[in-house]
């Protein structure tokens, strides 16, 4: 369970950094002379401290980024900590101001990024993103990265994580089961129900989802109302606008899942599954879709049938006046990485990020993790599974209609009231105007809330 269906409790709060004076009293951190090969003046010999979250990716790919570090920069002696509890480790450095220089801040137990962030405990990654990229000196490495990238570590302008994976959201089926049976995948919510119409006559439950965790079915639900309101509906929602929730794009997409659930298109007792049995019960062929991330196919191994050839597809379109095209899809980058603020060796962790975010870095972890890195072209020339290939094609063919909400990230309590509204939705307790009622007011209670800090975008 990752991406956006897996959020972790962080670690405690740092209250201590919070009285620490920020950026002012920090150690001088190493540096050298900045030239056409070494852009961001890294001292040569400066040690580097490396901490990774060693979860499902390993962190053999840190490994490989830290041998190209080291290729450079033949003098460093690079320390390497792969670990899982981050926050637990790190957290009492942070306090003391004796962080690493480079941290991969992801898994359960992750520091706090809200709080880390509040105490100036993290640098500002813009002059990374403007130096010159590891694979080519005449393009900057923000040019290299996928759609929202940036903005995902984007905190209060400034730019303070950078993220490297790339999650994709979509609804996801088995391949050879639709040719079997002759479907075509639906590019509108019209051709949804025609065709599950089609599914249910063939003794097969045209939908199931993660019962117990219900954003998973929210995802296809707030991507329909995206696609049809644009970015206008994307940035009053998190930017907690008055009636945002009860907009026209919202209530129809709210409305089509209303309708799915209606028409007993969904898997009956889904709402008690867990992420785990819905997956299981799909993989299983007792139902033709199920709404997920991009991690579904590696969370599968082991579970999916050899031949079941799993591959995503965008959430069909619910109008036919949509602002985005029917390709967009929603997308986000996820296992986050910073250059604590305090470091000794600022310039050498953003160093090591330039070369972790190169292309050759980025295909090497694509090739381990089989999972999108958030470099664009990282997996051109390679040979990929059915999963990742049609993850891959979905984010070439949106383009720059790749989308992503951020209420999620800047409002745990939303995204909660969000999530149970939903759940009632689809299991018939809720109709569309009571959802939208019912977030809305959640959304108005926190924007009224002086003592949550706000973001807009």
């Amino acid at each position: 369970m990752q991406g956006a269906a897996g959020i972790a409790i962080a670690a405690p709060l740092l209250s201590a950094c919070v009285t620490s004076g920020g950026n002012d009293d920090k150690p001088a951190a190493s540096a050298g002379d900045k030239s056409a090969d070494n852009p961001l003046g890294v001292k040569d010999d400066a040690p580097l401290e490396v901490v990774i979250f060693k979860g499902g990716y390993g962190d053999d790919y840190a490994k490989h980024a830290e041998d190209l570090y080291k290729g450079k920069h033949a003098k460093a002696t690079i320390d390497h900590k792969g670990i899982q509890k981050v926050g637990e480790a790190l957290q009492p450095r942070f306090v003391a101001n004796t962080p690493p220089d480079v941290v991969d801040n992801t898994g359960a137990g992750r520091l706090d990024l809200a709080t880390l962030v509040g105490a100036k405990q993290l640098s500002d990654l813009t002059e990374l993103l403007d130096a010159p990229s590891f694979d080519d000196a005449n393009t900057k490495v923000r040019d290299t990265l996928l759609p929202g990238v940036v903005d995902d570590g984007t905190f209060d302008k400034q730019v303070l994580t950078l993220n490297f994976t790339y999650t994709v959201w979509g609804l996801w089926y088995s391949r050879p089961l639709f040719a079997s049976k002759g479907w075509t995948y639906p590019k509108t919510w019209d051709e949804m129900l025609a065709l599950c119409a089609t599914i249910k006559a063939a003794g097969i439950a045209p939908w199931t989802y993660q019962g117990k965790y219900p954003e998973y079915i929210n995802d296809p639900l707030l991507s329909m109302a995206a696609k049809t309101g644009g970015e206008a509906l994307l940035k009053s929602v998190d930017n907690l606008e008055p009636n945002a929730w009860k907009s026209d794009a919202l209530k129809a997409a709210a409305e089509a899942f209303a309708e799915l659930a209606a028409k007993g298109y969904i898997m009956s007792g889904s709402e008690a599954l867990s992420h785990t049995e819905s997956q299981a019960a799909w993989c299983q062929g007792k139902a033709a879709f199920i709404p997920c991330g991009s991690w579904l196919e590696s969370e599968q191994k082991g579970v999916a049938p050899s031949g079941f050839d799993m591959v995503m597809g965008p959430v069909p379109a619910r109008t036919s006046s949509d602002k985005m095209g029917p390709a967009a899809v929603q997308a986000a980058s996820s296992e986050s990485f910073i250059v604590p603020a305090k470091a000794k060796n600022v310039a050498g962790g953003m160093e090591y990020l330039r070369i972790l975010f190169s292309k050759q870095s980025a295909k090497a972890f694509a090739q381990s993790a089989g999972t999108l890195p958030a470099v664009a072209g990282a997996t051109d020339g390679l040979t990929l599974s059915s999963g990742l290939g049609s993850t891959r094609d979905a984010i070439k063919a949106a383009g720059k209609e790749a989308f992503t909400f951020r209420f999620r990230t800047w409002y745990a309590e939303l995204a909660k009231a969000v999530d149970d509204a939903t759940g009632e939705l689809v299991n018939k307790r809720a109709t569309a105007t009571e959802w939208a009622e019912r977030v809305q007011k959640a959304a108005d209670a926190i924007a009224k809330d002086s003592g949550v800090k706000k973001y807009t975008r």
